[in-house]
């Protein structure tokens, strides 16, 4: 029987099988790789008490550029270096904290949810991880970058300096903004621990019987009349000084003169700004003239001498005078409008 070459099998069939098996075989590889890979950093999350997995050059190499990109993860990565944590003015010790309380939260919230998997929290430190600062050409702290499932070195994306004064909170919408994924509220630990608060509640039990004694028989210092004469005055000076508006505007109590860095900047002139010691300048001289005044109502009323009181009332008003005379004048230097007397046109 001759043989028919239509009924001889394709070469072009088994290329194919080979070439589906192949990708089949390869993907099955790397997804259990990337399997693997997840099961680890959920093992090392699982070790650290906020969540925060520390790496180094040779395993931040072992979940990023050995890994085929996507990723089924993206990796923050907050920068460190424990040389630097004695200056204050970079905050890295406690940026490190408020990074460690948005993985806690992020943790906490998504525990049961399929995020919880694909965001992972990490550090690194200089002096162990020096390789990786110069492939993510890191040249200051504090520094803050996201590495997405399609990210390298390059092109991942670092977290704006403007955003660290809002912390924790920054940081969460942050990693909401780029990966899409809800970070939810954060979880701050208490003040105060469940131990502080035994032993303070127990403190108080014990002086308390003590505390009701010396109520019933008035010696407390809410009886003092001097804690009360101390509190008012305290009042006073913290109404009259725009203590709580520097409070509030954060203003700062001087400044550095921009044309003499070696000198200092106390009163600001211009009415949109008031510094600090201006608001306690202000406030003292007012405080003087107050406690003038109830001094001169409440105790000098007292002196039997006539001589006396008079020397001591026109000592009063003068330093009375003296003192509105230079809240007036620094008034007018800073806003630029005039207080003045209507004399009688006399007088001029």
């Amino acid at each position: 029987m001759a043989f028919n070459s239509s009924m001889a099998p394709s070469p072009k069939v088994p290329l194919l099988i080979l070439i589906i098996a192949l990708s089949w075989v390869m993907l099955m590889a790397t997804s259990e790789s990337n399997d693997e890979r997840v099961s680890e950093l959920l093992s090392l999350q699982s070790r650290s008490k906020s969540g925060v997995i520390r790496l180094n050059d040779q395993s931040l190499s072992r979940f990023l550029t050995s890994v085929k990109t996507p990723r089924p993860y993206s990796i923050l990565l907050f920068f460190d270096a424990v040389q630097l944590h004695d200056k204050a003015e970079l905050r890295l010790t406690d940026l490190r904290n408020e990074f460690s309380i948005v993985s806690s939260s992020f943790i906490a919230n998504n525990i049961d949810n399929p995020s919880h998997t694909k965001l992972f929290f990490c550090d690194i430190e200089f002096k162990e991880s020096q390789l990786s600062f110069s492939q993510f050409s890191v040249n200051a702290l504090p520094h803050i970058r996201l590495v997405g499932p399609n990210h390298g070195f390059k092109d991942s994306e670092p977290m704006d300096q403007s955003d660290f004064s809002r912390l924790a909170e920054s940081m969460a919408d942050f990693v909401e903004a780029k990966t899409k994924l809800s970070v939810g509220p954060i979880h701050r630990p208490p003040v105060l621990s469940r131990n502080h608060l035994i032993i303070i509640g127990l403190a108080i039990l014990i002086w308390l019987p003590f505390f009701i004694k010396k109520v019933l028989s008035g010696q407390t210092l809410l009886h003092d009349p001097r804690v009360w004469l101390a509190g008012s005055v305290f009042v006073y000076f913290f109404s009259v000084s725009g203590a709580m508006h520097n409070i509030i505007r954060k203003m700062p109590m001087f400044l550095v003169d921009r044309n003499d860095p070696s000198k200092l900047v106390f009163f600001y002139q211009g009415s949109g700004m008031q510094l600090g010691a201006e608001g306690f300048t202000v406030g003292f001289l007012y405080t003087v003239v107050g406690l003038l005044l109830a001094f001169m109502t409440h105790g000098l009323v007292k002196v039997s001498n006539v001589t006396v009181q008079r020397v001591i009332m026109i000592f009063a008003l003068l330093v009375s005078f003296l003192a509105v005379k230079q809240v007036v004048h620094l008034d007018n230097w800073k806003t630029g409008y005039g207080i003045h007397g209507f004399w009688p046109s006399s007088w001029n």
